[in-house]
């Protein structure tokens, strides 16, 4: 099993106190083991395999929350839970244009007030010149936000391109050319990163 970049920052503390802990208070040991379980659970990236059918595929496993108009484009968001993996992936082919940190707020993912959370936005151009939005969002646990990608970064559907720690949420802003009606997910409806498609 792989595991996203960072999680030995956690989960090594937590085994090293588990380790001193079972000799001098067994019950913590087994708290701190347990902790450190979870993290490597939590930071587990598995294998994906992009659908041969085109489309935008979900950028995050997890539900999703937010469908809407955004002007003329339309904004689609998938909330991750605590059981969700937590990496982050390439919706559509492109070349990476700009990745900006906006700082905000720290508020859950799944209100409305997420939208002005601390954030990581990631502009792609599509192979046909078209600009997709990926916004990686903290939530109210998440407090660092890890893009794998830097300005003239080419992708492929389907590249890992970030990781939030613990948290949250994360969106695709589509191109003009997108209505709503072009969205084939639903609220609710259950995604995994890399391999639902979302829009076509």
């Amino acid at each position: 099993m792989k595991f996203a970049p960072g999680y030995r920052r956690f989960a090594l503390p937590a085994f090293l106190g588990a380790a001193v802990a079972a000799f001098v208070f067994p019950p913590a040991g087994a708290v701190l083991l347990g902790i450190g379980a979870f993290v490597l659970w939590f930071f587990r990236d598995p294998e994906r395999t992009p659908p041969a059918e085109s489309g935008v595929i979900s950028p995050a496993d997890g539900h999703v929350s937010v469908i809407r108009e955004e002007g003329d484009r339309v904004r689609v968001g998938v909330f991750m839970n605590v059981t969700d993996v937590h990496v982050n992936r390439a919706p559509v082919a492109g070349e990476v244009r700009d990745v900006t940190h906006r700082p905000g707020a720290h508020k859950p993912a799944f209100s409305k007030d997420s939208d002005r959370n601390e954030r990581v936005d990631i502009e792609v151009v599509g192979d046909r010149g078209d600009e997709y939005e990926v916004s990686l969002i903290a939530g109210a646990f998440a407090r660092r936000i890890h893009p794998y990608v830097a300005p003239g970064d080419e992708l492929a559907r389907c590249d890992k391109i970030g990781h939030i720690d613990f948290g949250s949420r994360a969106d695709v802003l589509l191109p003009p050319e997108f209505g709503v009606e072009d969205v084939v997910v639903e609220k609710g409806e259950s995604v995994r990163a890399g391999e639902t498609v979302v829009a076509k």
